[in-house]
């Protein structure tokens, strides 16, 4: 138990440091980044539906087996994940064209939602130790690959809401330290109430389908020139090569 929680708070903090990863997109050109990034998409796409399919699931099924709640809890994740984005959304469609104070409403939502999805996370990860050290460190790498393009994006929308770099990336890294929460509470939940993982992990099984399949892949599919979609085809199966490499 004492490792998991090593282990488990050892890769929140890690996950966590990724909110600095803006500062060092600065000096890249936009252009380059853009191109970068959306090979970065497709393997983290990969990552997050090889991690359910070959991690998350199959453990809690070897558990439990295959049963009715094992179904509603993945679709539960996937329900949650769609609330979640249409919460975020709607406060940002309706608040993004007050211009009265210097740092727009969207900006603050958008801290707002990315803390949200980072407590989720830290849930995630921690529930992910609670099965093995294996599925911990699998689990904490497909959060890792979906969350580095996230974070990018995430301080270049504080940037333009009206933070300065150093508050944007502050705020960013204390957005993201609702991980360290995240995993905490996931942890301590496994004392009280016993086969809490049985819940959590078809649950953020659900959570990484619909973030790859409603999220990321939609996004590869913007693009139509033949040569950068085998590309991204690539990098979406090598990001789910990574997750049978790392069984």
């Amino acid at each position: 138990m004492i490792v998991s929680w090593i282990y488990a708070i050892g890769s929140v903090l890690l996950i966590s440091l990724l909110a600095f990863i803006g500062l060092f997109t600065l000096s890249i050109k936009k252009k380059t980044l853009d191109r970068a990034l959306i090979y970065l998409v497709s393997f983290a796409a990969g990552a997050l539906i090889g991690d359910a399919f070959i991690h998350l699931l199959p453990e809690i099924v070897k558990e439990v087996g295959f049963t009715l709640t094992i179904s509603l809890w993945v679709l539960a994740g996937m329900v949650s994940m769609f609330i979640l984005e249409k919460f975020v959304h709607w406060h940002h469609c309706h608040h993004h064209h007050e211009h009265h104070s210097k740092i727009k409403p969207f900006a603050v939502m958008n801290l707002v939602g990315d803390g949200v999805h980072n407590f989720i996370d830290g849930l995630i990860i921690g529930a992910s130790y609670l099965i093995s050290i294996p599925v911990g460190i699998a689990t904490t790498v497909a959060v890792a690959l979906h969350e580095i393009p996230q974070e990018i994006g995430d301080f270049g929308v504080l940037i333009h809401g009206g933070f300065s770099r150093a508050k944007a990336l502050f705020f960013n890294f204390l957005s993201a330290l609702m991980a360290v929460l995240g995993a905490i509470i996931a942890l301590t939940s496994s004392i009280y109430i016993p086969g809490i993982e049985n819940i959590l992990v078809p649950l953020a099984a659900g959570q990484f389908i619909y973030i790859s399949a409603a999220d990321l892949i939609p996004e590869l599919h913007k693009e139509t020139d033949t040569k950068k979609s085998i590309l991204q085809l690539i990098w979406f199966i090598l990001g789910i090569i990574v997750m049978i490499l790392l069984v």
